[in-house]
């Protein structure tokens, strides 16, 4: 270990938060999917997440009927996922956004969003990591739409401050790290 005192503390938040916490200056460095538009918050694009549809796993090829059938099971990025890969991939989504669609639940915690698609409950959009650490893959089934739809990656730091040595480390581990 290259730094045994280093404490490193993570937390998932939506992008807002995130962004937030910048400019409060509590936190030195974040990742974020949202480009900030606050002019003190600096980003650097470091890397793509793909965007993936999750459905329970008897669903072969999901139609937009199938979808609504479903239902949707939000979380707080999910409508700005939706979308963007929804809206790419359906024609129905265009025009009726999620509208036609219920909501058959909500979490707002990144390990739990699958464990009601997996249950069969509905459907959800979640980037390509979040999908790959569910425990229960074999109850889910992600899909590859026909229009592949990423998220950038942003290294996030407040704008003008010069960032502690510890943080410019950890930046650059990331930075190669993702894009690997």
């Amino acid at each position: 270990m290259t730094y045994p005192t280093l404490t490193i503390n993570y937390r998932f938040a939506p992008n807002g938060d995130i962004h937030n916490t910048i400019l409060n200056n509590t936190i030195d460095i974040c990742l974020t999917t949202a480009c900030p538009v606050n002019p003190n918050i600096q980003s650097e694009p470091i890397g793509e997440e793909p965007l993936l549809l999750v459905t329970p796993r008897h669903v072969k090829s999901p139609t937009w009927e199938t979808l609504c059938q479903l239902g949707f099971i939000d979380h707080p990025d999910a409508r700005h996922h939706a979308e963007l890969l929804l809206g790419a991939n359906f024609e129905q989504y265009q025009t009726a956004q999620l509208r036609p669609i219920k909501q058959s639940g909500f979490s707002n915690q990144i390990g739990l969003i699958l464990l009601p698609v997996a249950r069969g409950l509905g459907f959800t959009v979640l980037p390509a990591n979040a999908v790959a650490a569910f425990a229960q893959q074999a109850a889910t089934k992600a899909h590859h739409l026909p229009i592949p739809v990423s998220e950038t990656l942003y290294l996030c730091a407040f704008a003008g401050r010069q960032l502690p040595q510890r943080a410019i480390n950890i930046s650059n581990v990331i930075k190669e790290l993702i894009g690997q």
